[in-house]
């Protein structure tokens, strides 16, 4: 009687406020039923940059999995924590029942975490983990994310092998590391790679971070790179690895226009989508791999579990890791066509 009473106040309510997101904010998947029964389901999918390929990706397949569940979805890219706040209390005015988020500020997990319990919404992490007040990832928000640090040592040994192929000695190459410091996702990529390096002869005093500042994307990491770069002009050989492929391709920006030919660097990106519009373009490149990732599993999946949890009670699992596939100009073409991902 409890759930049936329970019920009845949910539909009211559905019907009372609906959802109704306009084209600019959101997207409506389930226009034909807005709110007319208790299995009516509202989810919003907050990313902090639909500019990105890769949110660009991982919405789509969250679009589909919604329409394919009847479900009614509304992503809204919120740029900082102030923009997250606002988009929650706009989202639970418009019914949402459950929200899924990568915020642009993970260490406001706290007040993100209590906007949503404020307006009794259920509250998912994709992609970046969000932390506390101390800087401790929030364990009772449920989180699918990247095994960032087995993917890091993907990366590594990507560049490994590229430079036994080469015939590089590592004593006389030098690694440049693109970092997002404030993020532990993109740490553990960048230590994963650099364990690797080590582990198989590569200098420690011959890798150098050069930390993103400001916007993360590639015009960020090439101006971070030059840095690293003036001081070490007399490198003629690098490898280059980062969070993502941005990071990398900033880095090989950086380095070609400073006369290193492609034959001189070795990058391996994370991602994949930008190396393969690099290897689309048919000339030389030192981006020479780069592991795909999974943004369908990210999409689909995430929305599957929020709505299971919204209509069935079931929680999601407290952590949910993906993997990715290392991918080269030789095979991006087929392994993106497995992924459902469009070509560049």
């Amino acid at each position: 009687m409890r759930r049936t009473a329970s019920l009845a106040v949910v539909a009211f309510g559905l019907l009372l406020f609906g959802c109704n997101p306009d084209t600019k904010n959101g997207t409506n998947q389930n226009p034909s039923n807005p709110g007319g029964g208790p299995k009516d389901v509202k989810i919003g999918f907050i990313v902090k940059s639909m500019a990105d390929s890769w949110f660009q990706s991982e919405t789509s397949f969250a679009k589909e999995k919604a329409k394919e569940l009847g479900a009614e979805l509304i992503v809204q890219e919120a740029l900082n924590g102030n923009a997250v706040l606002t988009t929650i209390d706009s989202m639970a005015t418009n019914g949402c029942q459950g929200i899924i988020i990568c915020s642009p500020e993970v260490q406001l997990g706290s007040a993100i975490k209590a906007a949503a319990a404020r307006h009794d919404m259920k509250l998912m992490s994709v992609d970046d983990r969000l932390v506390g007040g101390d800087g401790k990832p929030l364990t009772d928000i449920p989180h699918l994310g990247i095994d960032a640090y087995n993917i890091g040592k993907q990366v590594g040994q990507a560049i490994v092998d590229e430079m036994g192929r080469r015939g590089w000695k590592p004593d006389e190459v030098a690694g440049l590391a693109i970092t997002a410091p404030a993020l532990e996702t993109a740490r553990q990529r960048v230590n994963g790679a650099k364990e690797v390096l080590l582990a198989n002869g590569f200098r420690e005093s011959n890798i150098f971070e050069a930390p993103w500042t400001g916007s993360v994307d590639i015009a960020a990491a090439s101006d971070a790179a030059n840095g690293v770069l003036t001081a070490r002009s007399h490198f003629r050989k690098w490898v280059v690895f980062s969070s993502n492929d941005d990071g990398v391709l900033g880095g090989i920006r950086a380095i070609s226009n400073r006369g290193i030919p492609a034959t001189g660097i070795i990058g391996v990106g994370i991602n994949g989508a930008l190396a393969a519009a690099e290897w689309a373009k048919g000339t030389p490149t030192g981006m020479v791999a780069s592991v795909l990732l999974q943004p369908r599993v990210h999409g689909a999946d995430t929305v599957e579990m929020m709505y299971r949890w919204i209509t069935e009670g079931k929680e999601p699992p407290k952590e949910t890791y993906t993997t990715g596939t290392i991918i080269d100009k030789n095979n991006y073409k087929e392994a993106l066509k497995k992924q459902g991902l469009s070509l560049p």
